[in-house]
């Protein structure tokens, strides 16, 4: 794991990020499917004040530092503002909780409007078969947008259409979805395919 990180820090600057610190000072947290957010600071030796506690989406003003999240079919969600960034770990179970409206809010409080959005690779609704039940708490909340079938014709949520659901009654137009299916991507790992597998990480910087 420690590897991965420092190959990661390595090609930063390739993707034309400068960060301050090394992998170790990113802020990252321990992810529990709900709607936490959490606001990170950096000490004077470069240490996270969030890191390892609990929550689904990071805000920060402050620039040059990393926020990461971690996922292996759930949706990362990257938002930027001017004076701030977020990174939102979007389940269903975040999404019935409103962790999508919550981070926005929060970074409201932060920056200035307006926000955008990248909803990174997740699993798409006809790899993602769902109880009905479940299903429908979300179509109540978020939309009938979020109602689909799986390949075999059997319920699914269709949790790319979900994100975009919560970005837009949170205020935010300028959306971007990658649309890349984890459950199907050689790239990605992803949970429904694999049980145990890794996780992919979003990792949002400010400039």
């Amino acid at each position: 794991m420690a590897e991965n990180w420092r190959r990661v820090h390595r090609r930063l600057p390739e993707a034309g990020a400068r960060v301050v610190g090394g992998p170790d000072a990113y802020a990252w947290l321990w992810q529990e499917h709900g709607a936490g957010v959490r606001e990170a600071h950096w000490s004077p030796t470069g240490s996270p004040d969030v890191a390892g506690a609990p929550g689904d989406a990071i805000v920060t003003d402050t620039p040059h530092r990393g926020i990461v999240v971690l996922v292996a079919d759930c949706a990362p969600v990257a938002l930027a503002a001017a004076g701030g960034v977020a990174v939102v770990h979007a389940g269903w179970r975040g999404l019935a909780a409103g962790v999508v409206e919550e981070a926005v809010a929060a970074l409201g409080r932060i920056a200035r409007a307006p926000v955008r959005a990248l909803v990174g690779p997740c699993i798409c609704p006809r790899h993602y078969e769902f109880g009905a039940a479940e299903l429908e708490v979300l179509a109540d909340r978020l939309g009938h947008e979020v109602v689909a079938e799986t390949e075999a014709g059997r319920p699914a949520f269709d949790l790319p259409a979900a994100v975009t659901s919560a970005l837009e009654r949170a205020g935010v137009d300028d959306r971007r979805v990658m649309g890349v299916c984890t459950a199907t991507s050689p790239d990605h790992f992803s949970h429904r395919r694999e049980g145990e597998t890794g996780r992919q990480a979003m990792l949002v910087v400010q400039s």
